[in-house]
């Protein structure tokens, strides 16, 4: 009679073990901040096939109308992590708050840009005029950067704060000549009268690499939770081959993210460079070229503390961490 209850034991013992699998491989949940952004793509495209669960992830993108809410967010712990620009990292470490960099997303090629009325032709004629944009954003630093390079400074210009999801109305009321804002913003603003009433004066595009998108953890988080953010940028890259592999069908998908036809997306991510992996190293390492961050890093860092934003620069080595970059570059 101890054969059944072998068989009995052993069957308990199966199943307890298959329990504790299971439970050990259950997925984990993590929030990531973002806003709605072309260069962004990827991970729109991650999320909605779920390509993080190979990696044993479950990845949630929490959308943001204003992106200068997500550091908090990252240090209240509100979200795991998040995408924010290069010069919103460099603000955060000035501040001690030692949120970094372990993946560059994209670089922005004209999908971040200033707009204005037809009479408006240069930036030079931005003074004494009412300009529209999100302050302490992407956008408030391409207009600071595009009125230093014309001799011109923010006591020139009239500040109206809005998000940059609010600008194409300000613009169309008439109140505003001058916006600033991304896409899918940008081509709300240019496609107004029928293309007629607005044009860029200024975009991203006339410096390159300075708008940066970047995947951000604390460094809390990066000690604690290796494994789940290699995967997150595994789950990133997988999303980004699919974008090349099947393009209409990612066109898409990225298209429902956003609130915009696959048409409209094709047309945005001619204003957007997604950075490859075999690219990404060059971000993270020492060049003159604003593609690298010790490049860009330094007029980013002078014009936030010309403007008052930062009291010191970082060094541009506490604003990242290429470990994860690194070791996928190696495989």
């Amino acid at each position: 009679m101890a054969f059944p209850r072998l068989r009995v034991l052993q069957a308990a013992t199966a199943l307890a073990l298959s329990l504790a699998t299971g439970a050990s491989m259950a997925a984990t949940s993590l929030k990531i901040g973002t806003v709605v952004w072309i260069g962004y793509g990827p991970f729109y495209v991650a999320e909605a096939l779920d390509l993080f669960k190979k990696y044993n992830l479950k990845v949630s993108l929490q959308i943001f109308s204003d992106p200068a809410l997500i550091p908090s967010a990252i240090t209240s712990g509100a979200v795991d992590g998040g995408m924010l620009t290069y010069d919103q990292v460099i603000g955060q470490v000035a501040a001690g708050r030692m949120q970094k960099v372990v993946m560059p997303i994209d670089y922005s090629n004209g999908g971040d840009a200033i707009v204005a009325t037809k009479a408006i032709t240069k930036v030079s004629e931005f003074k004494g005029k009412k300009i529209g944009f999100n302050p302490l954003s992407p956008s408030d630093f391409l207009l600071s950067y595009a009125l230093k390079v014309n001799k011109l400074t923010d006591k020139d210009i009239t500040a109206v704060s809005m998000t940059p999801e609010t600008v194409p109305a300000g613009m169309a009321s008439g109140q505003l000549p001058i916006g600033v804002t991304y896409e899918p913003s940008l081509s709300q603003i240019l496609s107004q009268g029928g293309g007629k009433k607005f044009h860029v004066v200024f975009s991203s595009k006339d410096a390159p690499g300075l708008i940066a998108d970047v995947l951000v953890f604390d460094e809390k988080k990066i000690a604690s939770m290796p494994t789940e953010i290699s995967g997150v940028i595994k789950g990133y890259l997988d999303g980004m081959a699919y974008m090349k592999a099947k393009p209409d069908e990612a066109a898409a998908i990225i298209g429902k993210a956003m609130g915009v036809s696959a048409k409209e997306v094709k047309e945005q991510l001619t204003g957007v460079h997604n950075i490859a992996l075999s690219e990404m190293p060059k971000a993270f390492a020492k060049g003159k070229e604003t593609t690298s961050y010790f490049a860009s890093g330094e007029i980013i860092g002078t014009l936030l503390k010309a403007k008052g934003q930062i009291t010191t620069v970082p060094p541009t080595e506490s604003t990242f961490d290429a470990q994860f970059v690194n070791a996928l570059i190696k495989k």
